[in-house]
């Protein structure tokens, strides 16, 4: 089974407005509503490519009720742990540059934490859990450490797609997968990733602190892999018009499983992550399969 984990979902509100100025009333011409978090996409693309997994998280109030409501109707199979307060609502301004005000979402209580603790338990050998996103102030910093500490004596996948400590400090338990961008690849190391040697360089470190595959997402320019045999692949993005740059990095999360799964090949993972991605980045939403072929084909 395949686990996506995602500490604080939300809903997302988006508004699309012409010419978006500070300080003013601004009238939008369509809104948008969706569910996000991190775990949460990784889950519906992979519906979309037909692989079910399970949600874990935490959920509450009317906010929650909707969230779980529209997973359900994309056919996800949700887990979701009930807390007594509102899950958060982003807004996403989309003008001449996107906007985004997220909101910082509920406490979570100990009670609450040891629930999610006793379902993680249950995770089984060759199982896959993907961990990904921040984690809110409303929860200790080493939850990540915590769960997989949980997991170490059993044969699980264990995916991570955060940044700098949050990330740094899961390589001792041996990730499956890790998923930086360029700049946050950069930021780690306090450098600037100037080509694709830097790539290779700063990757192999990543894999001698403990990283399985390092997968280097490069947005328009494509993306960078040093797979766990010290394979090296690199591909650029398919040419495509840029309409939606929310939930690329989690769709090449999904792609990436879904490929390695499909065919137990990284050079296929590889290629189905960077057309998961770029079918989303060419999407008003997340990737669906029909545009995920075409491009993977085209690579």
């Amino acid at each position: 089974m395949i686990y996506t984990l995602t500490f604080n979902p939300a809903l997302d509100y988006i508004l699309n407005i012409d010419n978006m100025e500070i300080g003013k009333t601004n009238r939008s011409k369509k809104e948008e509503i969706y569910v996000g978090g991190k775990g949460i996409n990784v889950s519906i693309v992979l519906k979309n490519l037909g692989i079910n997994s399970k949600c874990l998280g935490f959920y509450g109030g009317f906010v929650g009720n909707e969230i779980i409501k529209i997973l359900s109707s994309f056919g996800c199979n949700c887990d979701f742990i009930e807390i007594p307060e509102n899950s958060r609502i982003n807004i996403k301004i989309k003008s001449t540059k996107e906007t985004e005000l997220n909101a910082q979402g509920p406490n979570i209580s100990k009670n609450h934490i040891e629930e999610l603790f006793k379902k993680i338990d249950n995770l089984k050998d060759n199982d896959i859990l993907i961990l990904a996103g921040s984690i809110p102030n409303t929860l200790p910093s080493d939850m990540y450490e915590k769960i997989q500490e949980r997991l170490k004596h059993k044969n699980i996948k264990i995916i991570v797609d955060a940044t700098k400590d949050l990330l740094l400090n899961s390589l001792k338990y041996k990730p499956f997968l890790i998923k930086p961008n360029k700049d946050e690849l950069g930021e780690i190391f306090n450098v600037t990733i100037k080509n694709d040697n830097d790539l290779l360089i700063y990757s192999k470190k990543l894999k001698e602190y403990g990283a399985k595959n390092v997968l280097i997402s490069l947005g328009e320019n494509g993306a960078f892999l040093l797979d766990e045999n010290n394979n090296t692949y690199r591909l650029n993005s398919p040419k495509g018009k840029l309409i939606n740059s929310v939930g690329a990095g989690d769709s090449m999360v999904a792609g990436f499983i879904y490929g390695f799964e499909k065919f137990k090949d990284y050079e296929k993972a590889f290629k189905y992550s960077i057309a998961t991605g770029s079918a989303t980045a060419f999407s008003t939403w997340l990737a669906e399969e029909n545009k995920i072929n075409e491009l993977f084909n085209n690579l």
